[in-house]
């Protein structure tokens, strides 16, 4: 095999970033097609009230046989009150109980046998080893995430997951832990998010993760659901809970919004005050109350911008001249 060749230096940040998210997606789907096989099945399973209700009366019949053949030294009763007994002490550990809401997976000698999901007394092989799921709508809430967003600004971000298993098989045997897997691939799905979108946005037509919540919840239940297939997981809902600016940088962004409020705020005065004047002057000019020449027009346009956009109050002069004095 040949030396392995460096990586091109006209790579841009994007492009690499962009390529190692590619590397994972890869990863992720090929880790899901080696363990997809494994699909939940039903286990063999009968109501456990008859085989208690037969244990018990097994029970008395051996502990009844024990006591006459002790009584009367004969092999016989002896040897059926052991059996009795053993049969009992056999059957006993195979009598489950399920709660709501709640499910079983059953291994046999290392071998998956299935899954029991109907609450109640059940009775099934009693060498299987059993393990219990919750089927139960659980949250994660995750802590603060320092990260940098699209456009490098540091920020905080956190969020509520709420999710449930719906494939008790991939849940037990495709990862270790799955409460540690939510957790893990939850967080890092959300480090991604918040990389792709600005905190804020400053174009009209572009998504920002505090202008459009909803959109970014959508987008970041999709990331997380697509991280928790194989693990037999379903995401319900991703809503971001915490948002804000790094403290090291919050009071520079916050004197830039404000100055941005302000601009807006400029600008919308100035758009109603320059279209108040240009009714004015055609009204006047269509009803025919005054002629105006282009200068008279001019200083008129001044005036009423002045009075309109100014923050103070306005001191009106009365002219007892004529308009050319």
């Amino acid at each position: 095999m040949g030396p392995v060749s460096p990586p091109k230096p006209g790579l841009s940040g994007e492009t690499k970033d962009l390529t190692s998210c590619y590397y994972i997606d890869i990863i992720l789907k090929s880790k899901e097609e080696t363990l997809k096989n494994i699909q939940e099945s039903k286990v063999f399973s009968i109501s456990g009230w008859p085989v208690l209700f037969i244990d018990l009366i097994l029970a008395a019949l051996a502990v009844r046989t024990l006591i006459r053949a002790d009584q009367s030294g004969a092999t016989g009763p002896i040897v059926l009150g052991i059996v009795l007994a053993l049969l009992v002490i056999m059957t006993l550990p195979g009598l489950f109980i399920i709660h709501p809401n709640e499910a079983k997976v059953f291994t046999f000698f290392g071998r998956y046998a299935g899954t029991s999901r109907t609450a109640g007394l059940h009775w099934t092989n009693p060498f299987v080893v059993r393990k219990r799921v919750t089927l139960r709508i659980l949250n994660f809430d995750s802590e603060k995430i320092k990260v940098n967003d699209a456009a490098g600004n540091p920020i905080e971000i956190a969020a509520v997951i709420v999710w449930h298993v719906v494939d008790t098989a991939k849940a037990t045997f495709n990862v270790e832990n799955y409460h540690n897997f939510v957790a893990i691939q939850s967080e890092t799905a959300i480090r991604q998010l918040a990389s792709h979108f600005p905190y804020d946005s400053h174009e009209a037509d572009q998504e920002s993760l505090r202008a459009n919540p909803d959109s970014i919840a959508a987008k970041l239940r999709d990331q997380v659901q697509a991280r928790l297939e194989v693990s037999g997981v379903q995401v319900d809902e991703a809503r971001i809970s915490h948002l804000s600016y790094a403290p090291e940088i919050a009071q520079v962004m916050l004197r830039r919004q404000q100055a941005q409020a302000i601009i807006a705020a400029r600008r919308q005065i100035v758009d109603g005050a320059v279209g108040m004047v240009e009714m004015a002057l055609k009204s006047l000019e269509q009803q025919g109350v005054v002629a105006l020449d282009e200068e008279k027009k001019a200083a008129m346009v001044n005036n009423l911008l002045v009075a309109l956009v100014s923050e103070t109050e306005v001191q009106p002069i009365i002219n007892t001249g004529t308009l050319y004095s």
